[in-house]
């Protein structure tokens, strides 16, 4: 037989549940005795029970994360961080990966093998969160949230930073823009795109359908959406793009079609991703802390699971700042 935690209380001299609450760290036992017991459980090389812990105190300490689009570069930008704070808060994290929320089986969420879910890519039309909420299973949003009051979310201040951009365009004189952004069931796509158009509209700059464009977050809706905006009459001179990722799709775009930028078409991306500053793209963009993005999540559900937030919902939302770079200039 193995070595138990009765084996590791009679060398420490202590009794088994007391074994078990000192090696979670329980601020009940003195550090003196949570010292002894770490020396026995080292000396007899054991190794708790994780089965054993989630019977006696029916936590898990696994959180799942849902990614719905792993290929993005954006994401393990912020899976990681992600991961290494749930770490430092003691839980473990699982990374379930589906092409969407609906395809997220309900049992893979709800079989009590985990004490929390961090939604990382959820649209405002998903039925996930409220499958959860009626289970009483404890999740919070991470980048995305649903737009609606009561939710528990790490987000970015999407709209302020549609708005810098806009102000921007406009302070070097561009009067044709053009807009790829994400989709419309995205709170991240919905809300950069409303605060773009609300300070192009308060500085008398129109932004016509024809030079919009909507689609996933990823590089080909940018790269397929420039050749179109190029044909129209009055070609745009600059194009606010909903992430970097889309961003980089426009440039090579424009590379393709002997686009010089910036001195033909200002590009303008939104998250600064560690991509976005190197030398072969020098892009401008939007910035926010991506791995605070992250931690702020991370913490966030720790808390909803002890119960320690405020039942009408907490969102946390990460300031942002514009990064001047090599592919914005006055219009020409």
């Amino acid at each position: 037989m193995g070595i138990t935690s009765h084996d590791v209380a009679r060398l420490a001299g202590v009794s088994q549940p007391t074994v078990s609450r000192a090696l979670r760290d329980d601020p009940r036992v003195s550090e003196a005795t949570r010292e002894k017991v770490r020396r026995a459980a080292r000396a007899l090389n054991y190794v708790p029970s994780e089965a054993g812990r989630t019977l006696s105190t029916r936590a898990t300490r696994r959180v799942g994360v849902i990614v719905t689009d792993l290929t993005n570069p954006f994401y393990p930008h912020v899976v990681a961080p992600l991961h290494d704070e749930l770490s430092s808060l003691g839980y473990r994290m699982m990374l379930i990966t589906e092409r969407s929320d609906e395809a997220v089986a309900e049992e893979r969420l709800l079989d009590q093998s985990m004490d929390g879910v961090v939604l990382a890519t959820a649209t405002t039309d998903s039925r996930l969160p409220a499958q959860l909420e009626r289970r009483g299973m404890p999740y919070v949003f991470l980048n995305r949230d649903t737009g609606r009051a009561g939710d528990f979310a790490s987000v970015v201040d999407n709209e302020g930073g549609g708005r810098l951009v806009a102000r921007e365009l406009v302070a070097l004189g561009h009067r044709r823009i053009a807009g790829v952004f994400g989709a419309a069931n995205t709170t991240t796509g919905r809300e950069r795109e409303m605060g773009f158009r609300l300070a192009l509209a308060e500085a008398g700059v129109g932004l016509p359908e024809d030079r919009v464009v909507r689609g996933a977050f990823e590089y080909d809706t940018g790269y397929r959406a420039l050749p179109a905006l190029l044909e129209a009459d009055e070609a745009p001179t600059a194009v606010f793009c909903g992430n970097d990722v889309v961003a980089i799709g426009v440039l090579n775009a424009a590379l393709a079609a002997g686009v010089k930028v910036p001195d033909d078409l200002t590009v303008i991306g939104f998250d600064d991703l560690p991509m976005a500053a190197w030398e072969v793209f020098r892009l401008t963009t939007v910035r926010h802390d991506l791995r605070e993005l992250s931690r702020q999540a991370a913490r966030l559900l720790v808390r909803r699971i002890a119960k320690d937030v405020d039942p009408a919902g907490e969102r946390l939302v990460l300031p942002t700042e514009f990064v001047p770079r090599a592919t914005h200039a006055h219009a020409r």
